[in-house]
């Protein structure tokens, strides 16, 4: 075996001793109780959705969204967007009025019809919302407010899930529930010790308790560097390289990418 297929070997293994512990403990954490959620498939048809006054009730999207409050109801309702989660609080009763939800990605564009009514002894808190989209998986129907089970967005399927996001072609892009797009710092990272590599965050995104940050890294030397996860810095659940050897600079092979996971955004954990 020649010095370059050893150190490739070297490499695999340590990324393997790395990861698999942690991956065993995340996959025997008990779920966590899920909450009343009220699912409603989108099909192109206005939603109802009735607000209690002084009650907040959150209505989950499968993606960012934005939302067009409409003037007549700005000094009446209080609505906050974040990260594919609308939340609605009614300051005092209206009649249904309709409001137009856009996703951050273009489409689809979701119409809701919204109303508020007083609060009454009797009355329980409404469920949460969880809007679907067309030809659910059975592991949607079955999730918690995530819109999709913890099981299906572990640190593998996170992983790939980014690594098809940098990759793959846009015609085989997945259309997933329950992962948003987050905005990260793309600013130059001394991310790995030693100085020889440049890292650049690109991309990241949020999927129920856990971050995902794509990281481009590059030779900055004239001779191969081999990557070692024990030489990153920061604190993440795992870190996962496409490829564990950089040529020199200017080589074709020179840069990579690694995916860091963490419970915390990138910025945070480093």
């Amino acid at each position: 075996m020649n010095q370059s297929k050893q150190r490739y070997w070297i490499s695999t293994i340590l990324v393997v001793i790395v990861l698999f512990p942690l991956m065993t403990v995340a996959d025997n954490q008990p779920a966590e109780p899920s909450e009343m959620i009220e699912r409603i498939l989108w099909k192109k048809m206005p939603i109802a959705v009735t607000l209690i006054v002084g009650q907040e009730r959150l209505v989950h999207f499968p993606d960012s969204v934005s939302v067009g409050i409409p003037q007549s109801l700005t000094p009446i309702l209080r609505s906050q967007s974040i990260n594919g989660i609308v939340y609605l609080t009614a300051r005092e009763p209206f009649e249904a009025s309709r409001v137009i939800v856009r996703s951050e990605q273009g489409e689809p564009i979701y119409v809701l019809d919204i109303s508020a009514k007083e609060a009454d002894p009797e009355s329980t808190r409404l469920p949460t919302l969880q809007i679907l989209l067309a030809n659910p998986t059975p592991d949607e129907l079955a999730s918690d407010g995530t819109a999709v089970s913890s099981a299906q967005w572990g640190y593998v399927a996170l992983t790939r899930y980014a690594a098809q996001q940098l990759y793959a072609p846009a015609r085989l892009l997945p259309n997933a529930l329950g992962i948003v797009r987050i905005p990260v710092t793309q600013q130059s990272f001394e991310l790995i010790q030693g100085g020889q590599v440049d890292a650049i965050p690109v991309a990241a995104w949020k999927a129920g308790l856990h971050n995902i940050t794509a990281v481009r890294l590059s030779n900055k030397t004239q001779h191969p560097v081999v990557l070692d996860p024990r030489q990153l810095r920061g604190t993440w659940l795992t870190a996962t390289f496409q490829h564990n050897r950089l040529l020199p600079s200017g080589n074709e092979a020179d840069s990579t990418a690694v995916y860091l996971i963490s419970d915390r955004p990138f910025d945070v954990s480093f």
